[in-house]
């Protein structure tokens, strides 16, 4: 069964995603966790409350949480309900980024769906500053769902790579079976001005090939000097259904993740985003 962790802050891009979640794993049995984290909303609405009523504060706010939750699982369900999908509620005492990793590690999460502007986004940066720490911290994929789109099964997936990471196979099975499921196309994208592969680079494209057998593979290269421009450029020509990247320390993904970097290259995903991790889980 597919483990799908969906966060939410009742919004309607939150509840948008939640949706589009459905549709995407519509043909296969999924238990989605819903989860909301009321850390932030106990500290602020209480902040100059007694210390000592504290505690009293948070149970309120968590048997608030827990109500909206119900509520929000009757509205999407539907009727009649889909026989292959089970929900779950969850609340946590915690920040977004710490209450969805613990859960994820907790439950062995296979993928985190979220909205990318929800009501305590940051309109300054391209998916919301909370989008953007999830991605960054959190230790498996995660789906970013932009408040805008229409759900529609993504023919086309444009993989930009260096061919330099040592992938997980976990993240790209996930991604190889999407891209079966849907008789995708991934297109992997390789930005140099040389024609040759170095020996780790062979290994990691053999690795790929291999990991994304049930896909139809493409291999382009481009010399474009502005990443993100090519990208977009891509995206926009091809009819690109999903962009999928992979988060490494110190890879071209963390560059774009900084806020300057974002504003000066103007990245603005209006696709599906799946970020996979490169991190040891």
């Amino acid at each position: 069964m597919r483990t799908v962790l969906i966060p939410t802050d009742f919004s309607k891009n939150a509840l948008h995603a939640m949706q589009y979640a459905q549709e995407l794993y519509k043909c296969e049995r999924t238990c989605f966790f819903i989860l909301h984290t009321y850390m932030d909303e106990v500290y602020v609405a209480y902040k100059t409350a007694p210390t000592e009523n504290r505690e009293t504060q948070k149970e309120e706010k968590k048997k608030e949480s827990e109500k909206k939750l119900d509520n929000l699982v009757q509205t999407v369900m539907g009727n009649p309900s889909n026989p292959l999908h089970n929900f779950e509620v969850v609340t946590s005492f915690d920040s977004l980024v710490d209450g969805i990793n613990d859960f994820v590690n907790e439950m062995n999460i296979d993928l985190v769906i979220m909205g990318t502007k929800g009501e305590t986004s940051d309109h300054k940066t391209t998916f919301g500053s909370y989008t953007i720490e999830v991605f960054k911290y959190v230790k498996c994929p995660v789906l970013a769902i932009p408040k805008d789109f229409e759900y529609k099964q993504p023919k086309t997936i444009l993989f930009p790579t260096d061919y330099m990471l040592p992938y997980k196979r976990r993240e790209l099975k996930l991604l190889g079976d999407l891209a079966g499921k849907f008789k995708s196309e991934v297109h992997c994208l390789y930005f140099t001005d040389f024609e040759d592969l170095s020996p780790r680079q062979e290994d990691n494209k053999r690795f790929l090939e291999d990991a994304l057998s049930k896909a139809y593979l493409s291999f382009e290269t481009t010399s474009v000097k502005n990443k993100a421009d090519a990208i977009m450029d891509y995206i926009e020509k091809r009819e690109v259904g999903m962009l999928v990247m992979v988060n490494s320390r110190h890879s071209f993904f963390e560059d774009m993740l900084y806020r300057s970097t974002v504003d000066l290259l103007g990245l603005k995903v209006k696709i599906p985003f799946l970020v996979m991790q490169n991190l040891n889980r």
